[in-house]
């Protein structure tokens, strides 16, 4: 039986998977795409499949070509043109750092909307000494205080661009945990939408990302519930008025609790592979150590509808 939250789509999903090419897929990835292309079969819903590669300094092409030499190995194939559009090599609509004109035209909307935008040249560590005794713990967010809202700072290097947000409250279902409700403005400050190396920041690509690919459903992990209000807001402040809805899933966590990271070789699909362990023994995995199988097991990408439902 489907579980209760499928009931509460409001239309035919439109999700994506998005990795981020600053290394090869590990376990904790393919838990995301268990649960990705998974709930697009229980619900007949599509894929797009997206390259983050906003860091220029951190995505190399290599790193994109073992992602999608990963993701066909397991069987997970995108629905649409993206997957095609980015095998093929070329400038793709669905690779962030071919999207530059996308992203100016974004900021366009908001200042002719509106919106305050500025320009600053505060780096984290000064950002921390102004906080002071209000810096952030571990696991907080870093809440920009303002310092360059009024200072009239022209662009130019090692200066970011930041968005003033409305201190609203933004409420929002996760289809999973429920009700919730954020305060983008006092949770991070001003928004950074362009960092001081001129990178365009994952809270903004993600946001015109989804308005530009039609996405009506995000599916991703527990560590990112955080920044849900603001994305909310911002596509308000692009002017979309469609519905998206969230669900967030739980993480993987090593034997210390943290996240697992690209770091952890043991968990490398690579290195899965190179041990002849076979794609649906991997995505088993996956699905079990995301406590959507019981126990140990098998499951083919083909039949990860079954899992909900």
């Amino acid at each position: 039986m489907p579980p209760a939250w499928i009931q509460r789509l409001s239309e035919r999903p439109v999700t994506r998977y998005a990795p981020s090419p600053t290394g090869r897929l590990h376990l904790g990835h393919v838990v995301n795409a268990v649960w990705v292309y998974g709930i697009a079969q229980a619900t007949s819903g599509r894929v797009v499949l997206r390259m983050e590669d906003h860091d220029r300094g951190r995505c190399r092409p290599d790193y994109e070509r073992g992602i999608l030499e990963d993701l066909a190995w397991l069987g997970l194939r995108a629905d649409g043109d993206s997957e095609k559009s980015l095998a093929a090599g070329g400038p793709s609509s669905y690779r962030q750092s071919d999207n530059e004109t996308r992203y100016r035209e974004a900021v366009e909307r908001l200042e002719a909307a509106g919106a305050r935008l500025y320009w600053c040249d505060c780096s984290r560590r000064a950002v921390l000494q102004a906080l002071g005794e209000d810096a952030p713990g571990a696991g907080e967010d870093l809440r920009y205080p303002g310092t360059c809202r009024d200072k009239g700072l022209a662009p130019g290097p090692g200066r970011g661009l930041r968005l003033v947000l409305p201190e609203d409250d933004v409420a929002f279902e996760d289809l999973r945990l429920g009700g919730l409700m954020q305060t983008p403005a006092r949770q991070c400050g001003d928004l950074l939408l362009r960092d001081a190396t001129g990178n365009w920041t994952y809270q903004f690509c993600v946001v015109v990302d989804d308005l530009e690919h039609g996405i009506n459903l995000v599916v991703r992990g527990e560590d990112l519930l955080g920044s849900t209000g603001r994305q909310l807001l911002l596509r308000r402040l692009l002017g979309s008025s469609n519905v998206l809805q969230f669900l967030h899933h739980p993480l993987i966590l090593d034997e210390t609790g943290a996240k697992l990271s690209k770091r952890d070789g043991a968990t490398g699909i690579a290195e899965l592979r190179a041990a002849g362990i076979t794609p649906d023994e991997v995505l088993g995995r996956a699905a079990y150590c995301s406590r959507l199988l019981s126990s140990p097991g098998f499951i083919s990408a083909g039949t990860l509808g079954n899992l909900f439902g």
